[in-house]
Parts: C-alpha cells; sequence; structure tokens
C-alpha cells in the first residue's frame, strides 16, 4: 500500500513547527448551535491566539489566514482582530478546529504542497456541513498544489521533528473507525514518502473523553531535534495517570531518524478538569502552538499552569511564552494546537532549527 505520490515530487518533508512560518490558517468562532454560552470566552481565546500568531519579534511575523462564514462574521472578526496582520476567506466549515480539516503543508522539490487525507468526521463522531470541503479551499487558497492521500487522518495525529521522526498513536490511526484493517506498516508506506518520516514512534492510549481517539497533539510534541515534552500525572488521583506514564516510558526508551535517545521533559498535568456539566475533558498543556515569536500554551486556572508555563519557556528561550485561558475552548473538545494550521514559509528549511538548550 503506497501513497500515490509522483517521483518527481519526492523527497516531501513536513517541516518542524518551530521553523519559519508565512501564515497560520484558523476559523473564527462562530457556530452559536455549538458553543452555546461559551461563545464569548471562546472568541477572547481566539483573538489573545491570534495576537500572539502575529506577534513582532526577532523572526518576520506570520500572517493570520482566517476563514469565516459571511459578512457579518467577517465585520465581527475584523472589529475584534483591529490592526493585525491577517487576510479573510469567506468558506463554510463546521467548527474551528482546522488542525484536522485543513491540508498539511510540506515542501519538496517543485515547492509546497499541500496533503490532503481523506477525512471521515474523527471516525464519524461529528459529521458537520463544510468540514471535508476545507481542505480543497485552503490548499487553492494558498496557493498549493492538492496532494491527495488515502488514508483516513487528521493534523493533530501527527507530531514531527522535521529530521525524519513522527509521534503517532495507535488509538487513532489504526482505529477501525478510521483505517479498519490497516496495519502499521500501511500506515507507515503512505505518511513516510508524505511527510519525510524514516522513523515512528507510536504510542499507545491517548487522554479519556478524548473527541479524537488519542490524538499525538494533546500527548506528546517535539520542541527540538531530539526533545519531546509530555505530562507527568498530577499525583495519584489523576485520571489519566496510566496513560501519561506508559507515554513518559515509550518515549524515553525511543530514538529518533538520527539514532538520538530521545530526552523527554515531563511538563506537570493540569489533573481532572471537568466542564460545566462536570464532565471530565482531555486537559492538556502539551497542546500549545509555535509561532514564528511566542509559544501560545493553554492554561485551566489550576496551580500547575505556572510550572507548566516556566517549563515551556526554559524550552523556547528565543520565544515568548504566553498562558492563555483555554477552558471554554476545551468545552468543544480541544485547545489552541487543534485550531491552528501553520504553513511554512518557502525557505523555512535554510533557518537555523530550534537547537536545544539546557536541559530542564
Amino acid at each position: 500500500m503506497r501513497a500515490p505520490i509522483s517521483p518527481t515530487e519526492l523527497p516531501l518533508r513536513q517541516v518542524a513547527e518551530w521553523e519559519a512560518q508565512e501564515a497560520c490558517w484558523l476559523a473564527w468562532p462562530d457556530h452559536p448551535e455549538l458553543w452555546g454560552d461559551a461563545l464569548p470566552e471562546v472568541r477572547e481565546a481566539f483573538v489573545a491566539l491570534v495576537r500572539g500568531i502575529v506577534a513582532p519579534g526577532p523572526r518576520p511575523a506570520a500572517r493570520a489566514e482566517i476563514l469565516v462564514l459571511d459578512e457579518a462574521a467577517e465585520a465581527a472578526a475584523a472589529e475584534a482582530l483591529r490592526g493585525l496582520d491577517l487576510r479573510f476567506h469567506r468558506q463554510r466549515y463546521g467548527d474551528l478546529w482546522l488542525r484536522d480539516t485543513a491540508p498539511v503543508f510540506v515542501e519538496g522539490p517543485a515547492g509546497q504542497r499541500a496533503l490532503c487525507f481523506e477525512f471521515n468526521g474523527w471516525g464519524g463522531k461529528y459529521d458537520l456541513p463544510g468540514d471535508s470541503e476545507i481542505r480543497a479551499f485552503v490548499a487553492a487558497r494558498a496557493g498549493r498544489s492538492p496532494v491527495p492521500l488515502p488514508l483516513v487522518c487528521e493534523g493533530g495525529a501527527l507530531e514531527v521533528d522535521g529530521e525524519g521522526t513522527c509521534l503517532t498513536t495507535r488509538q487513532c490511526l489504526l482505529n477501525p473507525n478510521r483505517n479498519p484493517g490497516w496495519t502499521e506498516a500501511d500506515v507507515e508506506a503512505v505518511l513516510g514518502p508524505a511527510l519525510g518520516v524514516e522513523r515512528f514512534i507510536w504510542l499507545e492510549e491517548g487522554l479519556l473523553n478524548d473527541h479524537t481517539d488519542g490524538h499525538v497533539d494533546t500527548l506528546a510534541r517535539f520542541v527540538a531535534p531530539g526533545r519531546v515534552v509530555c505530562m507527568a500525572p498530577a499525583g495519584s488521583g489523576d485520571p489519566n495517570a496510566e496513560a501519561l506514564i506508559a507515554i513518559r516510558d515509550t518515549l524515553a526508551a525511543s530514538d529518533d531518524a538520527r539514532g538520538r535517545r530521545l530526552e523527554v521533559i515531563a511538563l506537570p498535568s493540569p489533573g481532572r478538569i471537568e466542564g460545566p456539566d462536570g464532565a471530565l475533558m482531555p486537559a492538556s498543556y502539551v497542546n500549545f502552538y509555535i509561532g514564528n515569536n511566542a509559544v501560545i500554551v493553554p492554561t485551566y486556572g489550576v496551580d500547575t499552569d505556572a510550572e507548566a508555563l516556566r517549563l515551556l519557556s526554559e524550552c523556547f528561550p528565543d520565544r515568548e511564552t504566553l498562558g492563555v485561558s483555554a477552558l471554554a475552548l476545551l468545552q468543544g473538545g480541544g485547545a489552541f494546537h487543534c485550531i491552528t494550521q501553520q504553513q511554512p514559509r518557502p525557505d523555512a528549511g535554510q533557518e537555523q532549527l530550534n537547537e536545544p538548550t539546557q536541559k530542564v
């Protein structure tokens, strides 16, 4: 089972998130039937996120590319985001989770391409009108040729270091609700050439009540070549303690594509975070977004927020670390990484990577 990629397109590479970004794709929160009373707070968090993405600093700032439903939505978004470098695109979308519904941008000898996986509403759980159209729309607006791939996959299921290593989970990509009958070898045969990945590190289970069936971007992230962050349980009462320990142990025993044993930095877990209805939510500090000049980190109003921010600021000493409340956003099932999709600068690979700093 092979990805239908022309040999002239290869080699392709998904660049690391800390490499230079030209833009970030997002969608304005605009579905009151989904968000209810939380919508104003979700918009506040969205605005704070966008301000961090386009923030000036030592690197050229990225541009925000924002989907809006109609003229009224564009006017509301423009007022909330006044003075920022952004562009609006009118297009219907089911919700704001562009990490999963937008294409994944990769670079190759013929320039950037837009990987378009098959999408089935997170295993058939959320079939929202418009979401299946976003990949092609964003690829066209970005001016990037689409590369269709015969794999049901979302961007949040993939985490790369830009040097040949990918983190993912069996719970998601091998789930019968996405790719029934597929093996690890089948998935790697499609993703390897498409992402420029030689080494896959497979984790098992994700967080409880995770709508995405274990997306890796809530579990473990690269912060530099050879360095990953995950979470440690917040005491014996942490509902995800068993899964978090297993993730940390797997990472600590893994080598990357360059033969380096991974250095593992354990952020604290926020522990049990409940929604307004008392249900457990999949809260994670790992669902941060790495912008050109800032790292935007979800916070939850608990004691562990400060320690998570401190550790991440040490991982990214040349970027500002911004903590933004994600409590309202999390009611929809995710946080800041879930609602973003970066578009690298065409010359992103020529810039120096985020090199390892001192150990935390």
